[in-house]
Formats: C-alpha cells, structure tokens, sequence
C-alpha cells in the first residue's frame, strides 16, 4: 500500500519558540493525485509544506517518499528527491531569460549543450502544455508567464511532487484554466500535485482530496467529491459559517470621486495609468480588476495622494457639498482640505501601520498633530483602540503590542478599523483580504458593505473574480493602465472580465 503514496508525513511537529505551528501531523500524499490543503491564517499550511521543501526541519516526526524515510535538510535535498515547490512569490532573477532562470543553480559540466538542454526543456513543454518563450527576459513576462517557468523549472529538475502555494492569487479566469488543465496532465502523467489555497471554489473544481488543518492540527481528509463548501469551512472553522456575501441594492447615489483623464507614470517613467475616466459613487462598491501591473496600484496611490498624476484631475465631492481637488496633494494635504478619504493599502505594515507600535500608536497616526501643545494625548486612540479590538474581534494580547506580530488578518483588521472610525466619504482598498482566511475575509467584506450602506463611495481592488462578481455593484477592468471596460457586476461574468482584462481600449 505504501507504495502508492508519493509523500507521507508521520507525526510532524514544528515549532517556532513557544508557538506549535504543526502538532503531530500524520498526512499522505497519493501518486496520480492532487491534493488541496485547506485552513486558516496561521493553522500551519505553509509551514507544513515548507517541510517538505528543505525550508523548515521538523522538530519532530519522520517524512517517507515513495515508502522510504529521508532526511530533507535544504530545497537541494528536496529536488534530489523529486520534490518541487512553487511559492506564491516566484523566486526568479527578472534580467534572465527564462531558460537561463531553469538551469540556473544546477550542477553540470563547464561547457553546455545548449541545442540539447533547449529540446529537452521544449519537450517538456509539449507534453504538458506549456507555452514558454526560452529566451524571453523574466521582466517582459506576465505572472501566468512567470508561473510556467517555475513550474517547468521544477520539472526540468525531475520533479514527481509538485506544491504549489496559492497559484491561482493574480491569475486570469483563463489562465486559471489553462493551468487546472496543465495539472491534470501532471497528475494522469503519476505526480502527486499539492495545492495551497483559500478559494473553495477551485478546489472543488481541481482536487481529488482535501487536507484540512486548524491551529496548526491536522482535522482530516475528505474526497472532494463527497464534499461541499460549507462541510470544508465548517472543517476549518469548526462551525457552520455561512458564505454568502450581503449586496445591498445602491440607494441616494451621488458623485463622491470624478476621474477625468488621469495619466500616471511609475518611478521609472513607465506609464501606468493611461487617460483614466469614470466616477465613484455613494453607496456603491466601485471594483477594480486586472492582472498584476496593469496600473491599480498607482490608481489608487494617485486618489490617495501617495502617486504624482501627470495629467488629469481628481476631485472629491464630500457629503458637506463642498467640491475639493485633490490632484498631486500630498496625504497630508488631502486631509487638511478636508477630503475624507481612507486608504487600506496593499502593503499593509510597509505603508498602512508602523509595526512595531500597538493599536493605540496606529490609531494616532492621522491625528496626532492636531492638538494643541507638545504633549499628546493619548486617551482617545486608546479608547478607540479598544472599541475597535471588540468590534472587529482582533486577536491581540493588547493594544499596546506591536501589530508586527499579529497574524495577517488581525493586520488587516487593525488598518481596517483606523480607516473607516474616520468615517471617509471615500474608502480606497487594495487587496483587502489577500491571504486572509475565511472568517477574516468575511469580516472586511462586511465592514466594506457596511461603509457602503453609510453613504461612502468604497473603492476595491479584488483578485478573486467570484468575490468581485458578488461584492461589487459595478467594476472598471484595467488592462496596462487603460479601461477596457465598465461593467454591471449583476450582470457581468468571469469570463467576460477575463477577457477585458487581455482585451484592447474600452470605447461606451
């Protein structure tokens, strides 16, 4: 019987100080197989996985491939096993072609057979179905792109055990597609395939099994086909959550953000947004999709006043009456005219929080010079602080602890929770709940509604095109830095959006 499990991990332990990231794991991975890994922000997936790969030693516990104990010490001791992983952030040198990234770091002779090397990689490609340009820069490739060089460079290498962690997070419904279609060669071909993700949704389309772990405990598997949704976040949560998102009909909207051909260059005078039109209403959630580098980021630094804007005008129409432009203002500046608007950026300790202040410090940022005299006080942020830990249920030993060392969600929940207790008349957010779990996505995606119902004009980033599709009431589609499209998420579908997302200009 052992004999049909590629991988199997008896009794795996891992921890990091006081913390128990993975408790007695026992966990097998089939030859022909795919298998999803399924659990909360911090139930130890990646850890787990990372084990396998030569990053993380267990403490405790023994790893078995094709029947057999090893001892995997570094990612080197992992390929000499045929053992692949694929990580959410590609580990690539962007001035390399793609073949010279799959043959970087192997041993071989000094002089090599280039013309051989090409058509044994090229070989590869058939037969799974790649499309890979060999001698193509990594930094002229888009992130389907990217992914198929990592993948076809672990197989280059041998791999028969392939992890792949959160594949799908930035990728078109198309290449979604194409890549289930590339695994279930893998998998018919006899490789075990791993995946690690939080969308159900695929992994009922992509699994044979599902692995769920909780708090670092492994709760059991399931053959997907005996599986629903709501079983599977019922195993991961341990309780019935339902998964509906609540999409109030928009009611009194009026302009709250006008866009009017607004051009925005990158650092390196790349241009990233291209004549940009449309407006932002109250009581509407505005998506935004695109694949990545396709201008969202330096559209909503531009609104938030982080991004110089080349051409174009922003203007803000506050529930006062009152008209404000805001083009080329500094944040500071946006909030003295008296623009409200909040920003949940995409780097949420890089530009959202200082991490190595507690709640109370992040709760000041924005108000700290408004007092009179040198002293601050402190009194109301930490009442707010407070307020906030209960309201949105942040896990923290308390509000004076770093938020650097919370878990993503409460991160997140904490940099929600300062933005909208300004109540904004504009709510910026960017990849709101990227690697959040479930019980914390639905949180922001409450709240979101909620700052909707108040009369905010919310404006969302949004990888997850099923997420998009029941959150939003309407969604611009960038695509480098043009629209391509606006559409009525009520009627709108994933393909449509996908294909805009590749398509040229929008013209209405």
């Amino acid at each position: 019987m052992e004999d049909s499990y590629a991988i199997e991990l008896r009794g795996i332990t891992k921890r990091f100080g006081s913390v128990v990231a993975n408790d007695h794991i026992d966990l097998a991975v089939k030859k022909h197989e795919i298998l999803s890994i399924l659990g909360e922000n911090g139930s130890g997936k990646t850890t787990l996985m990372n084990m396998i790969a030569g990053i993380y030693r267990p403490d405790e516990g023994s790893i078995y491939v094709n029947g057999k104990e090893v001892f995997i010490h570094s990612p080197l001791d992992a390929y000499a096993l045929k053992i692949g992983m694929i990580h959410q952030h590609y580990k690539l040198v962007n001035v390399f072609t793609a073949l010279e990234n799959i043959l970087l770091g192997l041993n071989g002779p000094l002089l090599l057979d280039m013309k051989q090397i090409k058509s044994d990689i090229e070989a590869i490609c058939s037969k799974f179905g790649f499309s890979l340009q060999l001698d193509r820069k990594i930094y002229e490739m888009s992130v389907s792109e990217k992914q198929t060089v990592e993948i076809v460079k672990a197989l280059y290498r041998g791999a028969d055990i392939l992890i792949l962690d959160e594949p799908t997070a930035v990728l078109t419904p198309q290449e979604i597609k194409s890549l289930f279609a590339i695994l279930r060669t893998m998998r018919d071909d006899g490789k075990a395939v791993v995946i690690i993700t939080h969308k159900l949704n695929e992994v009922m389309e992509l699994s044979d099994r599902v692995a769920v772990l909780r708090k670092g405990v492994y709760i059991g598997s399931v053959h997907t086909a005996d599986a629903t949704a709501d079983s599977l976040t019922e195993m991961m949560v341990g309780e019935k959550k339902s998964l509906n998102i609540q999409r109030p009909r928009p009611h009194d909207t009026c302009d709250r953000l006008r866009v009017e051909h607004l051009t925005v260059y990158t650092k390196d005078g790349i241009k990233a947004v291209d004549d940009a039109s449309f407006t932002a209403r109250a009581g509407e959630i505005l998506g935004i999709a695109g694949i990545a580098g396709s201008g969202m980021k330096e559209l909503m630094d531009a609104f938030a006043g982080v991004q110089h804007a080349a051409g174009g005008r922003i203007t803000v129409c506050g529930r006062d009456g009152v008209e404000r432009d805001i083009t080329n203002r500094t944040p500071r500046q946006i909030l003295r005219s008296g623009a409200a608007i909040s920003y949940i950026p995409e780097d949420r300790l890089g530009m959202g929080l200082v991490g190595s202040m507690g709640m109370t410090g992040n709760m000041m940022l924005k108000t700290y010079t408004d007092g009179a005299g040198p002293v601050i006080r402190r009194t109301g942020p930490r009442v707010l602080a407070e307020k906030m830990r209960r309201f949105l249920e942040i896990v923290t030993p308390g509000t004076e602890y770093p938020v650097r060392r919370l878990s993503g969600g409460n991160v997140q929940k904490v940099l929600l929770g300062r933005e909208i207790a300004s109540k904004p008349d504009v709510l910026l957010a960017s990849y709101p709940v990227r690697g959040l779990d479930i019980n914390s996505s639905y949180t922001v995606y409450d709240q979101l509604t909620a700052q909707k119902e108040c009369g905010a004009a919310v404006i969302a980033v949004i990888e997850d095109l099923d997420v998009i599709l029941e959150l939003c009431d309407r969604i611009i589609v960038l695509n480098n830095g043009r629209i391509t499209g606006i559409v009525d998420a009520y009627t709108a579908t994933k393909e449509q959006i996908g294909k805009l997302m590749t398509a040229g200009r929008y013209s209405a």
